[in-house]
């Protein structure tokens, strides 16, 4: 139970990005007073908390659905989270860890960011959702293990909570090179974590049986 904490703490911190998701908020809000920011962080995180325990539940009866094998989600979603983990070594902006040009432009005239960007993309976002999915499908339905996986999104997301509700000192202690050094280390291990999901959906997959 300790590996499968690790890797989804892991996970979890990497796509969501608590201290990324802070400082975005900071910018965001500067006109705020703090009891706006307080109800805007709290509706934020219950809104993604709720989106992504929706995904975690539904996700994998859907791919059933939809035809697709765990050899292919381990493979699609190694791949997804590799390229969220080079952006993040790199200090990159993608719409997969954080909001878009386009999204935080229109974000700055709203007065209530709580739903839009806040919820989603920046907590709830495509990399976190494909991240839920793909840790809860690799359990093979074993329950303790899902329920570790989802206690640890809960983590995650009450960590941004406490972190939201501090954004501007998390700014100011951090700075732009804090904030790229905390990035770059999750980078790393989410990368590692990515390229095993990859070889095992490979290794899963039936491709290379009689070769």
């Amino acid at each position: 139970m300790t590996e499968t904490f690790v890797i989804a703490f892991t996970t979890f911190f990497a796509t969501i990005g608590p201290v990324d998701v802070a400082a975005m908020f900071a910018a965001l809000t500067p006109g705020a007073t703090t009891r706006a920011r307080r109800m805007m962080a709290t509706r934020g995180i219950l809104v993604s908390s709720s989106v992504l325990l929706v995904v975690a539940l539904v996700g994998k009866p859907i791919l059933s659905v939809l035809g697709i094998s765990l050899a292919a989600l381990r493979v699609s979603g190694g791949i997804l989270l590799l390229l969220m983990g080079i952006d993040l070594v790199f200090a990159r902006e993608s719409g997969g860890v954080s909001t878009t040009q386009e999204e935080q432009a229109e974000a700055v005239g709203r007065e209530d960011i709580s739903v839009f960007p806040l919820a989603m993309p920046l907590i709830a976002g495509p990399g976190t959702m494909g991240a839920v999915i793909l840790l809860m499908a690799n359990t093979d339905g074993d329950r303790m293990r899902q329920a570790v996986i989802l206690g640890t999104l809960l983590m995650v997301l009450l960590i941004t909570w406490l972190l939201l509700l501090g954004a501007g000192v998390v700014n100011r202690v951090l700075g732009v090179t804090g904030l790229n050094v905390v990035s770059r280390v999750f980078g790393v291990l989410l990368s590692a974590l990515a390229m095993q999901f990859v070889l095992d959906g490979i290794a899963t997959s039936g491709l290379f049986i009689g070769g």
